[in-house]
């Protein structure tokens, strides 16, 4: 069966407030606005149950971080109403604090363990790509298990087990295989974690 795009699966005690005048969202929106163009973060009707799909993020004052909010991937561009911030992530009780005018993606908890992982990781790009996904065997891409499902506190572990294995030392991107088409790219900034995302997307395009 296939999972429901989109659920928050963690418990969530959000505050909501006004977009905070202090977030600089000019470069991640820059860059959001292109994925969407490139279908990497969207919404279709024939896709994921018509589920909006893919987030961005990127971090703010420690490891608090500015992501996207749920269900907007069918938005082309966001607005700063779009997007909150998350305050703290307490993993061992699945449990994420938010601010903002949203509530936050149900992939914050992915974001958030890359973010404890090093202070070198300043931003997040969850996209679903069916050719990154399916090229996971081929191209060797580093990948959580199938049986680890997305947004939940097994795959934040997951992931931190991941970077710790240095698995991502040559490429700083892994596919979900219990997340239908899901690929996380993350980096120093967004110019570099694009690149990366591209170019396996480029290689994967070549085997089929």
């Amino acid at each position: 069966m296939q999972e429901t795009e989109g659920v928050i699966k963690y418990h969530l005690n959000h505050r909501q407030t006004a977009a905070n005048p202090d977030w600089s969202l000019a470069a991640m929106n820059s860059w959001r606005g292109l994925l969407y163009k490139l279908e990497l973060i969207g919404q279709n009707p024939a896709r994921y149950m018509g589920y909006g799909y893919g987030n961005i993020s990127q971090r703010f004052i420690g490891e608090q971080f500015i992501i996207s909010g749920t269900q907007t991937g069918g938005i082309s561009k966001l607005l700063a109403q779009h997007y909150c911030l998350i305050e703290k992530v307490d993993l061992a009780h699945n449990q994420v604090d938010s601010s903002g005018p949203c509530q936050p993606s149900s992939e914050a908890l992915t974001h958030a363990s890359l973010y404890a992982q090093s202070t070198t990781i300043n931003c997040v790009i969850h996209v679903h790509s069916p050719e990154i996904w399916q090229a996971t065997q081929a191209l060797q891409l580093p990948h959580t298990p199938a049986n680890i499902a997305y947004g939940t506190p097994a795959m934040a572990e997951t992931v931190g087990r991941l970077i710790q294995s240095e698995q991502l030392k040559q490429q700083a991107l892994f596919t979900m295989l219990g997340h239908h088409d899901g690929v996380v790219a993350f980096g120093h900034d967004f110019a570099q974690t694009a690149c990366v995302l591209l170019n396996i997307l480029a290689a994967s395009k070549q085997l089929f």
